[in-house]
């Protein structure tokens, strides 16, 4: 069944804003695992983009359609790169994790060791999908 492709692959996912959360989102639908990596302070960029927002059924929460089109079964975790403790944390994700994605600047993640070059050396069979938007 294609729902269950991909059962057992674990995908971390550390992208923002639309093609990197498009690309997971669809690797999620076809049965892997994927966790995305968001920051404490806000997470994803796009969940404050809107409207439109999908309102919560008592009133009290909103979300951004814009993050909910792009973000289905997946899980979701909080980590700071600039905290020793949050980039341990993922660097024991990445021991286990198939596949990489991930869409930051060229040298964000090298300066936390958290580049692809970095989490390869713990574990080879770590596959990377990188995505840039032009300059």
């Amino acid at each position: 069944m294609v729902g269950n492709a991909l059962k057992g692959v674990l995908v971390l996912d550390l992208s923002r804003i639309l093609a990197g959360p498009w690309c997971t989102q669809n690797l999620a639908d076809l049965g892997a695992e994927v966790v995305k990596i968001e920051r404490p302070q806000g997470g994803d960029d796009t969940r404050g983009w809107g409207p439109p927002y999908f309102e919560s059924a008592d009133g009290s929460d909103f979300m951004s359609a814009y993050f909910a089109c792009c973000n289905r079964n997946k899980k979701s975790i909080c980590l700071d790169f600039t905290s020793e403790t949050d980039r341990a944390q993922l660097v024991e994700l990445a021991r286990t994790a198939d596949v990489l994605v991930e869409n930051y600047r060229v040298g964000t993640l090298k300066q936390y060791g958290l580049d692809y070059e970095s989490l390869k050396a713990i574990n080879p069979k770590l596959t990377p999908q990188r995505s840039l938007g032009w300059r």
